[in-house]
């Protein structure tokens, strides 16, 4: 397995109105007009899982498997030429602020790992980012 992690964000909303937002994907469907077009298409949401293509890579389908109050949510792929978990870690700071982390857990040979490591960490970057500047 081959993890990736984002830098630490910091939030400043409390760490229950961050996991409330993360861990129902639902709820991050506001979020579709700030994702580049030519980036990720066909963006779908439901409370527990998010479908969206990337070009060249394909359909990819996320559900959340683990939610830990206030802490961390967990997903896992359903549909992805690569399988994968992401994890969205929580921690808070003070009662109205709190940092954020993402995290990849990746299969990918050293081959893949090599090809897909740079990308892989841009995104993380930029999906951390949006996380600490959306409304919660």
């Amino acid at each position: 397995m081959s993890k990736f992690e984002s830098s630490v964000k910091a939030i400043p909303f409390a760490d229950e109105l961050v996991f409330n937002k993360v861990s129902v994907l639902s709820n991050l469907e506001g979020i579709k007009d700030k994702i580049p077009a030519d980036k990720v298409q066909d963006l779908e949401f439901t409370d527990d899982s998010l479908t969206f293509s990337v070009s060249p890579i394909g359909k990819i389908s996320l559900e959340v498997i683990e939610r830990i109050p206030n802490s961390c949510v967990k997903y896992a792929t359903t549909t992805s030429p690569i399988p994968f978990t992401l994890w969205v870690q929580i921690l808070p700071v003070t009662e109205n602020d709190c940092k954020i982390k993402v995290t990849i857990d990746a299969e990918l040979n050293p081959f893949i790992k090599g090809m897909v490591k740079k990308p892989l960490m841009e995104g993380l970057e930029k999906m951390a980012t949006m996380l600490s500047m959306i409304q919660y």
